[in-house]
């Protein structure tokens, strides 16, 4: 073994044992070890910069970033709407084919932050019935198409830097088929062995929101239970407003008549939630348009204080709508519009173009300024534009038209310029940590390959698998993958298996594409474990899960999973 070769195995050796053992961020440790490397001589300062604007890893980023405008779509309602109708079973086919067919042409994560509102939203089912089934789900969808999951684009990072063609965007399509179906076949029925957890009370809920009934809303002329404002998860009807005429307390038997004002108390989700009931105009709807919502406290100083959103001509004034009003645990009646304001009170605002210019009269006015990770629905025309945008962008390249990278980067432009996403929200969701593992895991990845150190790892694999021939090498390369991601989360472990993986096949003398597919799967078998796959994590606390959870559900989805994919690569991807 060279001294280069030892280096490398040190450093492997070292960020395996610190992924494992410590609660070190893995871009931390990636960056680490990628530094180490350059300061020994290993890679020079052209290699590094390489591998961080590799076209795959820029793509990603432009795919997270204008996820931001995706997330603020009609689409989303409509899914939203899928999940409050038909049995358990029924919603969990229903949400697993929806997310699956979003994650296959979206970032799998981006697809699941959305979703999990819309979840929680959910009329019918407990959210803990349903998280863990929409990250399954997202996880299926992300095998379908090179652009489903991160883990795809860094795999096609390490095939384009070992010298091979790009994956073709369908490359993982027809087992990823089989996969969605299979889990999915075994996911319908696990789903009722999930627990219910379902918290939620009056108290819980401060905000108090408005909403007018359309002239022809389909809500017109039925009851409260009838139109299903009765049972609403996180929004309770509180009181209604006729012609100047309050109704409350609302029973279940109260007919709803168009131009009704109804009074709801609820969460900041529930903004969305109103949006989402077809017949219904929330407050301030003419000027809501996929806005991030703002939450401010009245300061003692304010103008506002002893007067009503009307009386002080909030949105002339200061270009904001205000769509909910809060008070402690104080429920507060009347229209949003003419309730008094206090020093203190909290504002949900949907803010303008020139709001955060007012500068030292919002100082004046208010106490502090939150941004909130809520936002509002675009218009239905504004969603088909972002919409129809986005899939020009994919035909172009699947077209060989325009390639996805200039695409998206052209996209992006498009959604600064028109207002959908700001420069805000893209500081806020640029994927600092990724770029910073994918740029050093194509470092590390390089330096295995380029050194032998992958190789003589290859050599020992085939020796402990001395007999079992090339499929065996097959199953020992996705089975390392696999536990990797239960370990070491997704992303890490493709970085270290895919060398290994490629130099397998190359000792063999056998196309790379089963190893190479070997890997992308393995990367995307968490199911077993909250922390390998951050879809997975994202509905951890959401759902107040426990690890047993991910056990019970996971252990026969893995077992099905993997089944479907070491059978079918060889067939799919001959030797």
């Amino acid at each position: 073994m060279t001294w280069e070769q030892a280096v490398v195995a040190v450093l492997l050796v070292a960020l395996v044992t610190a992924l494992l053992a410590t609660r070190v961020k893995p871009a931390w440790l990636f960056a680490g070890a990628a530094f180490v490397a350059f300061q020994l001589g290993l890679t020079d300062i052209t290699e590094v910069s390489h591998n961080f604007t590799n076209p795959s890893l820029l793509t990603l980023v432009l795919l997270i970033l204008t996820s931001a405008a995706l997330e603020k779509t009609r689409l989303i309602s409509w899914v939203a709407r899928q999940l409050s109708q038909g049995r358990l079973a029924s919603v969990v086919a229903k949400m697993g084919l929806s997310t699956a067919f979003l994650s296959s042409f979206t970032n799998n994560t981006a697809v699941v932050v959305s979703l999990i509102g819309a979840i929680k939203r959910n009329q019918r089912h407990a959210p803990s019935k349903l998280l863990i089934p929409l990250s399954y789900a997202a996880i299926f969808g992300g095998t379908l198409t090179l652009i489903g999951t991160s883990t795809n684009l860094i795999i096609n990072s390490f095939v384009e830097d070992a010298g091979l063609p790009s994956l073709g965007f369908f490359a993982p399509t027809l087992i990823g088929l089989a996969v969605l179906f299979g889990g999915l076949l075994i996911l319908v029925p696990m789903c009722h062995f999930l627990p219910t957890r379902d918290e939620q009370g009056e108290d819980d809920l401060p905000y108090v929101l408005e909403a007018k009934v359309d002239r022809v809303s389909p809500l017109a002329g039925k009851t409260v239970a009838e139109a299903g404002l009765r049972a609403l998860r996180r929004l309770y009807l509180a009181e209604i407003d006729r012609n100047g005429t309050t109704i409350a307390p609302v029973s279940p038997d109260t007919l709803i008549y168009a131009g009704d004002r109804l009074q709801f108390c609820g969460d900041v989700e529930s903004v969305a939630t109103l949006q989402e009931i077809p017949g219904l105009e929330l407050f301030g709807q003419h000027h809501i348009n996929g806005q991030n919502l703002l939450e401010t406290v009245i300061s003692q100083s304010s103008a506002l204080v002893g007067q009503t959103l009307k009386e002080s001509q909030f949105r002339e004034h200061y270009d904001a709508v205000v769509v909910a009003i809060r008070r402690g645990h104080e429920r507060l009646a009347g229209g949003l519009g003419n309730i008094e304001l206090r020093a203190g009170d909290t504002l949900v605002l949907v803010p303008g173009k020139s709001f955060c210019k007012g500068g030292k009269k919002l100082d004046r006015e208010f106490l502090l300024i939150n941004g909130l990770d809520s936002s509002t629905r675009l218009t239905s025309r504004h969603s088909m534009g972002v919409l129809a945008g986005f899939a020009a962008v994919i035909g172009a390249a699947l077209l060989d038209i325009l390639p996805m990278l200039n695409g998206l980067a052209a996209y992006l432009l498009a959604l600064l310029l028109t207002g959908t996403v700001n420069l805000n929200e893209i500081r806020r969701r640029f994927p600092t940590d990724v770029v910073i593992i994918v740029g050093s895991a194509l470092t590390i990845a390089h330096l295995m390959i380029t050194t032998g150190l992958s190789e003589k790892i290859g050599l020992l694999f085939m020796e402990g698998f001395n007999g079992s021939g090339v499929y065996g090498a097959l199953v020992a390369t996705y089975l390392m993958t696999l536990v990797l991601t239960e370990l070491v989360t997704n992303n890490a472990a493709a970085a270290l298996a895919f060398p290994i993986g490629y130099s397998l096949a190359v000792s063999y003398g056998v196309e790379p594409m089963p190893f190479i597919m070997a890997v992308l799967f393995g990367a995307s078998a968490s199911f077993i474990s909250p922390y390998g796959y951050q879809t997975n994590l994202l509905v951890y606390s959401v759902g107040n899960y426990q690890l047993k959870d991910y056990l019970r559900i996971g252990v026969p989805v893995s077992i099905v999973y993997s089944a479907l994919v070491l059978t079918l690569i060889p067939l799919v991807f001959p030797f």
